[in-house]
């Protein structure tokens, strides 16, 4: 993963431990108000698929307390950020194995929900994000790769939803047979407005037809919906791809979120 922009700091296996130690106490504080909003993640017991919503509340009280926290982990952080620098929040693949929401401090990863997959790991890790394994999803055959694997489930092309497809090109089957549509995260919304739909043309040309069940089952849900175009429009999603292409729906953002509203209105799964 490059991140040519992000500022270069050395710190010493003893300030490493102290910044681990100071977000490990930070991440106390967010799991006790965590815990009892989010016990269960479907049938898994938190912290484990809370990376996000960890990651969110440690990210806020980094905020709250960076500027005036006299513990030593902070105070290196915060020394950084004085030197240019920037705290930011990251979302992506993890050694190609799961998704994990993270941050990075200049060149460093900071995870403080490590155990959000395996509860045995330590809760955060701090390291050099070159040997974290963490980079940004780049394709979507990137995605579904880690998404079979991670979640489970099969994934299928969306022609279901063709107007939809371009930005939101797969449809996901668990073991139990529940489907969704996706990806609607801000994310993989800017991979493909970024590469102009070319990398959800590149997918829908990969992926099966979902199989006529499911496709049944979400052309009954829809007809309960208030007619919408990227909803009941009918057609082939390459040939949206193309459309959306070449009238530059990439560059217009009011586009992107009404296709969001309508993706909002569907079922959230099946």
């Amino acid at each position: 993963m490059t991140r040519s922009k992000d500022m270069k700091i050395t710190w010493t296996s003893e300030q490493v431990d102290a910044v681990v130690k100071s977000l490990a106490y930070l991440r106390l504080l967010a799991d006790l108000d965590l815990v009892p909003r989010y016990p269960h993640f479907g049938e898994k017991t938190y912290p484990l698929g809370r990376c996000k919503e960890i990651r969110d509340a440690v990210f806020a009280l980094l905020q709250e307390k960076l500027p005036q926290s006299t513990d030593p982990g902070l105070i290196l952080m915060r020394d950084m950020l004085s030197k240019g620098a920037v705290l930011k929040k990251i979302w992506g693949s993890l050694r190609d194995e799961y998704f994990q929401n993270a941050m990075v401090l200049g060149d460093w990863y900071l995870d403080v929900s490590n155990d959000t997959v395996n509860p045995n790991k330590p809760r955060v890790e701090v390291l050099p994000i070159v040997t974290s394994g963490f980079s940004d999803i780049s394709s979507f055959e990137q995605f579904v790769k880690v998404a079979r694997s991670y979640w489970n489930v099969k994934v299928y092309r969306n022609d279901i939803f063709p107007a939809l497809a371009p930005f939101m090109p797969m449809i996901y089957v668990s073991e139990n047979g529940t489907s969704w549509v996706g990806e609607a995260n801000d994310d993989m919304l800017s991979m493909v407005m970024n590469n102009q739909f070319f990398s959800a043309e590149s997918i829908l040309s990969e992926l099966p037809s979902p199989p006529e069940a499911i496709v049944n089952n979400w052309k009954k849900a829809v007809l309960q919906l208030k007619n919408n175009s990227f909803i009941h429009m009918q057609g082939n999603p390459l040939t949206f791809c193309e459309e959306y292409r070449k009238k530059q729906y990439h560059l217009d953002f009011a586009f992107r979120d009404r296709v969001v509203m309508a993706f909002l209105e569907l079922p959230r799964n099946l």
